[in-house]
């Protein structure tokens, strides 16, 4: 049975036990971003030193709330945590969310098994310790306990990511989502006391509005488990995971950090192999395959057609596919070249990659896109635009975007510049498209996107092939029976 944590991500009434007075305690800026961030829900601050905090009443303690709680919020120092948990269970309060340190990090395991067996007794639930707080974006809910000043809060879309580390959670969230991600959900559960890694990607593989989820996790505590879940949940969608702690160093600072053992690393990249999920290499290489999903780019094969108006890049992006493991270079038809070559200086080359040459100009990119699109040999385009070019006009802009709404076929965007490059990429982001500042970064986020695809196609067509054998099984074992009967 999937457990329910909805609670966490969309609770209606909240406490926020530690709200302080004083801007700079982690209990003051949940406080603060729970109301800036449009929570539509009651908040209610929990401090017996203080009567009003930005406006809301402040009560000294949670018993003396006369209405139901559904969420507590817990952000006081550790020695006084299992007091509020006694409240919580008076109060009948059945979800936590610890943000307080100080527990099995700190080899405090003493204070943290105490915690869980009060909370396994009481029959609550606990997302934490040690975390930096859940963000929903649908529900405005924001617990996170960085200022939104400092941390850009990302636009509602279709990526989760649940991290395991709140620093490493809070640095991506933020570049994520200043270059054009959008989220779902976010989540940072720290010690995993309680509510673990499986228990959310089981909650999120059954959410409506994650397309795709993201996973950072240093230490697994319950490997079967794990194994169980993922196997389920990469059934349904693309999960993402990068695991830290891989060296011996590594494994070390993951035990200081959130108290978790690391275990060996052939034995879950094992059982990523297994489950079909997608294990990225670097924290920038999983984004760059959740924005790949979260555009939902599809191929239907592995047949990549280059077109490029530098020559440089056409030769590294060939390199990159020639190197990957996944992706097949496209072949276009000679009913392709003659139509290339209709409108092609007589020096330019035709080919994979298909160089435009420097001299490009927007309507040649318009061509060249659509026969290479019609053609059947092609699954998608790799297309790289350098802006800084003279006869490039922004229409290109609408050139790529309506090749990209007319046809069914992928085309991923590969543009390197500054400010004016930056303006023109974020303008085909807003448009649906995924793009990319480095061709070797998108090669290497469609090589893993592909393989995750084309096995999830393969073991479709091999379920149904079994489901079809079956059938006839069942048939002929019927026909045997009725003529026994007669």
């Amino acid at each position: 049975m999937v457990m329910d944590l909805s609670g966490f991500f969309k609770p209606t009434n909240v406490a926020v036990v530690g709200a302080s007075r004083n801007p700079a305690k982690v209990g003051h800026v949940i406080l603060k971003n729970l109301i800036d961030g449009g929570f539509k829900g009651r908040i209610f601050p929990i401090n017996p030193e203080a009567e009003n905090v930005l406006g809301y009443r402040v009560y000294s303690s949670l018993l003396k709330v006369s209405e139901n709680i559904d969420l507590a919020i817990i952000a006081i120092p550790a020695e006084y945590v299992l007091e509020i948990i006694e409240d919580c269970k008076k109060k009948k309060i059945k979800d936590v969310l610890i943000i307080t340190s100080g527990f099995g990090e700190v080899g405090n395991d003493v204070l943290e098994k105490k915690l869980k067996s009060k909370l396994d007794s009481y029959g609550m639930r606990c997302v934490g310790v040690n975390c930096l707080g859940i963000f929903d974006a649908y529900h405005k809910f924001d617990t996170l306990f960085l200022p939104r000043y400092r941390l850009t809060r990302p636009k509602p879309g279709g990526i989760s990511f649940v991290c395991q580390s709140g620093a490493i959670g809070s640095a991506i969230l933020d570049i994520a989502s200043t270059s054009g991600h959008t989220f779902s959900k976010f989540v940072s559960y720290g010690n995993a006391t309680q509510i673990d890694e499986s228990d959310f990607l089981e909650y999120l593989g059954n959410d409506e509005t994650t397309k795709v989820i993201c996973l950072y996790v240093e230490g697994i505590k319950n490997g079967e488990k794990f194994f169980n879940v993922l196997k389920k949940v990469t059934a349904q969608k693309p999960v993402i995971v990068l695991k830290g702690g891989l060296t011996d160093e590594g494994k070390r600072a993951t035990i200081s950090h959130t108290g978790a053992l690391a275990g060996d690393s052939e034995v879950f990249f094992g059982i990523l192999e297994q489950t079909n999920a997608i294990r990225a290499s670097s924290l920038k290489e999983m984004f760059h395959i959740a924005s790949l999903v979260e555009k939902s780019v599809s191929f239907r094969s592995n047949r990549l057609q280059i077109i490029t108006n530098g020559g440089g890049y056409g030769i590294i992006s060939a390199d990159a596919i020639a190197s990957s493991k996944h992706i097949k270079f496209a072949v276009i038809s000679p009913q392709t070249n003659l139509e290339i070559k209709k409108f092609a200086p007589k020096y330019m080359n035709v080919g994979n990659p298909l160089d435009l040459l420097g001299d490009a100009t927007t309507e040649r990119y318009k061509r060249a896109l659509e026969v290479c699109l019609k053609d059947s040999g092609v699954d998608g385009i790799l297309l790289i635009a350098l802006y800084q070019t003279p006869l490039l006009t922004t229409e290109i802009v609408e050139i790529i975007s309506e090749s990209h709404r007319s046809s069914q076929k992928p085309i991923i965007v590969v543009s390197t510049g500054g400010e004016f490059t930056d303006l023109l990429s974020r303008s085909l982001r807003e448009r649906g498209l995924s793009v990319f500042s480095f061709p070797d970064e998108a090669i290497s986020a469609l090589d893993k996107l592909i393989a995750y695809q084309l096995r999830i196609k393969h073991n479709q067509k091999t379920n149904e092939k079994k489901i079809s054998e079956e059938k006839k099984v069942v048939k002929k074992s019927l026909k045997i029976v009725k003529k026994k009967k007669k």
